[in-house]
This record gives structure tokens, C-alpha cells and sequence, in this order.
């Protein structure tokens, strides 16, 4: 039997298969406001197979989102659009998810096809935020350093933003404590210089995405799988590595998170990764067995059967699929090889034997 396209269970929330929509951002907002292209876009993998789909990063506050086009979830008004997306999704059949995020020192840049890059306040952009005046590399802007109470502060619109998510439909969350963004900041040594309540140790660097966690459980009760995408390792000798991942990922399971999202780097500019199919597979299997926790593995994972194998080998609980899902929507639904699984609205474009045949080898 498939384990890809086993159901698995998660708290109160049962989804269909282990095959989930990664989140991937779009720079097509405006005010942070949901529109048609993400409703198509989500859309899409709902109707593609998928069993989990997740949003891009949405942020807490404007000031927190990668670009001025990033998804948003900072005030009541963005709820009802996103209760449309959620509601499609849900009515063909797989989990809506959302990923909710604050950029920290690498806000206020570029959408990719414009040559990513720093925008500044008087071109539109603002002064980013971090847990101390560090900039990520030379091109980057310096961030202001946040004072305890702004912390504070964000945390709360971190819980305001889960609630909000709550109202919008959606029956999973993610938090986005990676890739350099403001919580992996504060977890990193060489972003993080404080020597304050949040500063130091690895205790006390850890206090603001622990305490994150922490609250969205009080706040969203006992029902709804909560996830953390966490960089395991950014690839710096001095920096934040495996064995700091193990520590905080138990910190984070004993508050309620139910699921590690395994991924890497970001918040090291000259961080060296040696990129394969898998390769951050081992990531996973460390977290999921020196942590005892469920995780999630990504990257350039493109074929049915490599999925099949790192979850038959027990090295993740689920696959998530970033770039292959953006080339195509319905790879779901070619790999697990049904026809009466697609939309009946497009079944009979299987008509014929060499059609048959070729979902059924593809």
C-alpha cells in the first residue's frame, strides 16, 4: 500500500494523504489582501490531489513581510477573502493551512522577477526590524533592534494573527521560525547579539519563538495542528546547527506544537549547500528521532517513488512540495494513479487506452 497516499491524523484534523502543498510566496498582494491569483493558485492544488494546502508566509504586521507584495493576516479585513480560498479548498477535499511569519531583518525587498534587493522608505519600502542591528549581508539594510516590549508586542500579533486564521477557515497552522526571518534571528548567534532576557544562551534566545508557540496553543485550543518550520542548520560553524534544532524542537513539542517542518539556511549569506534530491531528507530523520515528533522533509523532492521510500524508511511523516507543485498542480493525482480521483469534470480527458496507461506509469 502507499504510504504517500496514506491518510494521517493530526490532533482533531484527518488528511487525506502525506503528499502537502509547501509554502511558496507569490508577491502578488496588495495590502497584504488575498485576490484571485491566490485563489486560483491554491485552488489549483486542492483540485490537484494535494492533502494539505498551505498559503505562503503571511504576516503579522506590514512591517513584517518579505516584500510590500506578501500576504497578510495583521487585521480583521483580510479574513474574508482568505474564507473563500479556505472554503474551495476544503470542498475538494484536502486541508487548507497557513503560514503565518514575520520577515525581521530581511523585510522591505524586491519580488524576485525584479531583481530581489533592499527597498527603501522612500521608495515605497520601511526600515526592517531584528534582535539586533545586524544586516543579513552588505546589500542588506540594517535593521532597528527591537526593544522588549516590541517583542513583546509581536508576539501578540503573532496570537492575533492565529486567531484571525481560525475565523478564515483554516484547519492548520505553520509557524515560520526559519530561513532568517525573525524568529530564527533571535534562535542564531550570529543575528542575535542581545545580552538581554532574549539574548545570550540558548535558552533565552529561544524564549520568542517558544513563547510564539506557546500562546497560539492557549489561544487556539487542543483541535488544530500546529506546525514550525525551523532551518535546522544554517550552514555556519558558529552558528545554529542540528543539535540546537533537537533542543528547541522538544521545547516547542512540550507547548503544543505537534510537527516539525524541516528545513535549512537562510540567515548565513555565504552559506554553502550542497543541493540534491532529498538532501535535507537527513534533517528530518535526526529531528524526527532524537526529538520524538512528527516531521515534514522538503526540497527537490520530484518523484513519486523517492517520496515513497523516505516515508517507508520512517525518515519523515509527510512530504511537502514547493517548485514541482508550481510546475504542476496536479501532481498528486498523476502519482497516485486513479482516475476516479480527478475531478470528474476532467475525467473523461482519460478517454482511451494510452491515456489510461499513462496516468497509471506516470
Amino acid at each position: 500500500m502507499s504510504k504517500l497516499f496514506e491518510p494521517i491524523k493530526i490532533r482533531e484534523e484527518t488528511i487525506r494523504n502525506r503528499a502537502w502543498v509547501s509554502p511558496m510566496c507569490q508577491y502578488s498582494s496588495e495590502d497584504g489582501f488575498s485576490n484571485n491569483w491566490h485563489m486560483v493558485h491554491l485552488g489549483s492544488r486542492a483540485v490537484g490531489g494535494a492533502g494539505l494546502v498551505m498559503t505562503e508566509a503571511a504576516a503579522v504586521e506590514p512591517e513584517g513581510r518579505i516584500s510590500p507584495w506578501d500576504l497578510g493576516i495583521w487585521k480583521d479585513e483580510h479574513i474574508s477573502g482568505l474564507k473563500e480560498i479556505t472554503d474551495f479548498i476544503i470542498s475538494q477535499g484536502s486541508t487548507p493551512a497557513i503560514q503565518i511569519a514575520h520577515a525581521g531583518r530581511k523585510a522591505s525587498t524586491k519580488r524576485p522577477w525584479q531583481g530581489r534587493g533592499k527597498i527603501l522608505s522612500e521608495d515605497g519600502g520601511w526600515v526592517p526590524k531584528g534582535p539586533s542591528a545586524i544586516a543579513f549581508d552588505e546589500e542588506s539594510q540594517v535593521p532597528e533592534e527591537i526593544s522588549n516590549d516590541e517583542v513583546k508586542n509581536i508576539i501578540n500579533k503573532f496570537v492575533l494573527g492565529a486567531q484571525r486564521s481560525v475565523e478564515a477557515g483554516f484547519q492548520c497552522i505553520e509557524l515560520h521560525l526559519a530561513h532568517g526571518y525573525l524568529a530564527h534571528e533571535f534562535f542564531s548567534p550570529i543575528s542575535n547579539t542581545r545580552e538581554d532576557e532574549y539574548g545570550g544562551n540558548f535558552d533565552n534566545r529561544t524564549i520568542f519563538g517558544v513563547e510564539i508557540a506557546k500562546e497560539i496553543r492557549k489561544a487556539i485550543g487542543e483541535n488544530i495542528p500546529l506546525i514550525a518550520r525551523l532551518s535546522v542548520t544554517e550552514y555556519h560553524d558558529d552558528g545554529w546547527d542540528i543539535e540546537s534544532s533537537v533542543k528547541l524542537s522538544k521545547k516547542l513539542k512540550d507547548v503544543g506544537v505537534d510537527m516539525i517542518d524541516c528545513s535549512s539556511g537562510g540567515n548565513y549569506s555565504d552559506q554553502k549547500i550542497e543541493l540534491a534530491p532529498g538532501y535535507q531528507v537527513p534533517l528530518s530523520k535526526n529531528i524526527k528521532e532524537k526529538a520524538e515528533i512528527l516531521t515534514g522533509t522538503v526540497g527537490l523532492i520530484t518523484e513519486k517513488k523517492h517520496a515513497e521510500e523516505i516515508l517507508a524508511k520512517g525518515e519523515a511523516d509527510v512530504i511537502f512540495l514547493g517548485r514541482e507543485l508550481l510546475r504542476n498542480p496536479y501532481w498528486s493525482l498523476y502519482a497516485e494513479g486513479q482516475i476516479e480521483k480527478w475531478p470528474v469534470q476532467y475525467q473523461r480527458s482519460f478517454e482511451g487506452s494510452k491515456k489510461i496507461n499513462y496516468i497509471r506509469e506516470n
